[in-house]
C-alpha cells in the first residue's frame, strides 16, 4: 500500500535534514545502478541488485553510514553509501530512526534491503569494528578492508567476525574486500566471514582472507543446517589455520581460489554439507579438503584442483581428509553459469585481481585481468596499487619480475611463513627457514631465462642473510654467491627452478621478496 504523497515527501525532507545534520552529501538518483557483475549464487532467488536505483549517499564515518540508512523514506528504499577513509569506534555511533535499527561499535545492516555498501576514492578502512548483516536482504559490500575485529580484549566488535551474517538473512554479494586478522582465537579474533542461522544465497568473489585462526563458516553448529547455496571463488586464502570454510549442511560451490599456508585444515565439509571445488590451487597447505574435528561427515565433488606441496593426515576417528589423492563423493548440480580459469593460472590471476583496491578487475575466463566497462551510476574505484610501477634506478632491475604467479618450494619453514610470500610482490609477508639457515625456491613449469636475482629481507630483518648461494636447481650449478641479501647478476641461464640457499645468518633470516628476472 502507498504511503500518502505527503507523508513520503515529509520522509525526505527529514533524510535531506539528518543527512545535513551528519554532514554527509546526498546526490540525486539515478535512473539505473549496475551491481558490477553479480555472480554465483547471489544471481539466485530473484538475484542480488544492492541499492541499485538509489541516492547515492558520501560517509566518511561509522556514524554517517547509519545516518544514511536511518534517513531513508523506508527501510527498503534502494541506496548506494559510497565510503571513504577509515571507520573505527570513535566515529562509529547508533543512530536512530523509522528505516534503520542500528548500534554502536558495529556497521549495522539490520532489518533493511536494497543496501550497497562500497569503497570509493583512497579506499574503505574498518579498523577493529565489524560488519553485521541481520534480518536482511539484498546487500552488495565491495572495495572495503576490514581488519582485526576482536570478540574478546579490547575493542570488541560482531562477536569477532570481520562480516557475519545471521537470522534470515538473503542474497547478499562480498565482492573485491579484504579481511583480515592478526591472530587466532587467543589473540581474541573469531572468524573473517561467518553464516548463520537462515543464512542463503551469498557470493563471496575477489576477496583476500589473511592472518586468522579461522576463515569462516556456514552453521554455527551441527544443529544449525538452515544456512547455504554459498559461492567462493577468485578469493585468496592465505595464512589461515581453519574453516576456509567450515561448513555445517547446506551446499557450496568454490571455484578459482587461491588457498596458501591453511595450516591445520582447509575447506571443512561436514554434517551433510555438499561442497563443489572447481579448479582451485592449493599450496603449501595441510588437510585442504575433507570432514574433521566430527563424525558427522559431508561430501564433496573435485574436479582440476592443483595440490601443491599440500600435506594429508591419516583417517582416523572425527578426521577424514579427502587426500592425497581427492575423489568425488557426491554430485552437486550448480544452477548458474560460470567460466573456469585454468587452476594452473590461478594464482597469479587472483593475485592481480582479488582484495580492496585492485581496480575492481576480474578475470575474463582465459587467466587475464579485465576492468570492468564503466557504468555512469556505478561509483569510481581507485586504480590498482599492487604492485606499484617503478623506475629502475641503480638497485632495481627493469623488466617484468619472473617470480609474480610462479610456484614455490623449499626447506623446513618456520611457523606461520609461507614458501610463496617471498614472490607475491608484497614485503609485508616473509618466508623464515626453521632455523638460522635453509633454502626457498622459485620455480615454473617450463624452461625461463633467468640473469639477474632480487632477494629483499623483510623490514626489520635487514641483514640478518651473511651468507648465500644462488644454484641451478636443474643442475645444482653454483650462479652466485654473496654475503649480504640484495642483487646478483649472472650469465643468462634457462631453467625451472632457482634455489636461494642461506648458509650463514645473525638470526633468522625473513626473505620478504624473491625476484627474478630476465635481463
Amino acid at each position: 500500500m502507498k504511503r500518502p504523497l505527503a507523508l513520503r515527501l515529509s520522509a525526505l525532507s527529514a533524510a535531506t535534514a539528518l543527512a545535513a545534520a551528519a554532514g554527509i552529501a546526498l546526490t540525486s538518483p539515478e535512473a539505473t545502478a549496475a551491481t558490477g557483475g553479480v555472480t554465483g549464487y547471489a544471481t539466485q532467488n530473484g538475484g542480488t541488485t544492492g541499492g541499485a536505483g538509489g541516492q547515492r549517499v558520501r560517509a566518511t564515518t561509522g556514524t554517517e553510514i547509519h545516518a544514511a540508512l536511518c534517513g531513508r523514506a523506508s527501510s527498503s528504499t534502494p541506496i548506494i553509501i559510497e565510503v571513504e577513509g577509515t571507520v573505527n569506534h570513535g566515529n562509529t555511533g547508533k543512530v536512530s530512526g523509522g528505516s534503520c535499527n542500528t548500534a554502536a561499535g558495529v556497521i549495522e545492516l539490520k532489518q533493511i534491503s536494497n543496501v550497497t555498501l562500497v569503497g570509493v576514492g583512497a579506499g574503505a578502512v574498518f579498523d577493529q569494528l565489524g560488519i553485521h548483516i541481520r534480518q536482511s536482504s539484498n546487500i552488495i559490500i565491495q572495495n572495503v578492508t576490514v581488519r582485526n575485529v576482536k570478540k574478546s580484549g579490547s575493542p570488541t566488535s560482531n562477536g569477532g567476525d570481520a562480516i557475519g551474517m545471521e537470522s534470515d538473512v538473503r542474497n547478499v554479494w562480498v565482492d573485491h574486500a579484504t579481511l583480515e586478522a592478526s591472530g587466532g582465537e587467543s589473540e581474541g579474533y573469531d572468524g573473517l566471514f561467518d553464516m548463520k542461522d537462515n543464512t542463503q544465497y551469498v557470493t563471496l568473489s575477489y576477496s583476500v582472507l589473511r592472518n586468522s585462526g579461522r576463515g569462516g563458516l556456514i552453521g554455527s553448529s551441527e544443529s544449525d543446517l538452515s544456512n547455504g547455496y554459498v559461492t567462493f571463488h577468485h578469493n585468496r586464502y592465505e595464512n589461515i589455520d581453519s574453516r576456509a570454510p567450515l561448513l555445517r549442511g547446506g551446499t557450496a560451490h568454490a571455484y578459482n581460489n587461491h588457498y596458501v599456508s591453511l595450516n591445520e585444515s582447509g575447506i571443512n565439509s561436514r554434517a551433510g554439507a555438499k561442497v563443489k571445488v572447481d579448479n582451485n590451487y592449493f599450496e603449501d597447505s595441510k588437510d585442504v579438503l575433507g570432514t574433521f574435528y566430527t563424525d558427522q561427515r559431508g561430501s564433496w565433488q573435485v574436479a582440476g584442483n592443483v595440490f601443491d606441496n599440500v600435506t594429508w593426515s591419516s583417517p582416523g576417528s572425527e578426521n577424514y581428509p579427502a587426500g592425497p589423492n581427492p575423489q568425488s563423493t557426491t554430485t552437486v548440480n550448480i544452477p548458474y553459469a560460470y567460466t573456469l580459469d585454468a587452476a594452473g593460472c590461478v594464482p597469479d590471476v587472483v593475485r592481480r585481481t582479488a582484495g580492496a583496491g585492485t581496480g575492481l578487475q576480474v578475470s575474463d575466463g582465459n587467466c587475464t585481468p579485465q576492468t570492468p566497462a564503466p557504468d555512469p551510476s556505478t561509483p569510481t574505484t581507485p586504480p590498482p596499487t599492487t604492485p606499484p610501477p617503478t623506475t629502475p634506478g641503480p638497485t632495481e632491475p627493469g623488466g617484468t619480475n619472473l617470480s609474480l604467479g610462479a610456484g614455490a618450494d623449499g626447506s623446513s619453514k618456520a611457523d606461520g611463513t609461507s614458501y610463496g610470500n617471498v614472490r607475491d610482490g608484497n614485503l609485508s609477508t616473509y618466508w623464515s627457514p626453521s632455523g638460522s639457515t635453509g633454502s626457498v625456491s622459485v620455480k615454473w613449469g617450463s624452461a625461463t631465462s633467468v640473469s639477474r636475482v632480487v632477494v629483499r629481507e623483510a623490514s626489520g630483518a635487514t641483514g640478518v642473510v651473511r651468507a648465500w648461494r644462488l644454484l641451478n636447481a636443474d643442475t645444482g650449478a653454483v650462479l652466485a654467491t654473496g654475503t649480504t641479501a640484495g642483487t646478483a647478476t649472472f650469465p643468462q641461464t634457462s631453467l625451472k627452478k632457482i634455489t636461494f640457499e642461506i648458509t650463514s645468518a645473525s638470526g633468522t633470516p625473513r626473505v620478504a621478496e624473491f625476484e627474478t628476472y630476465a635481463s
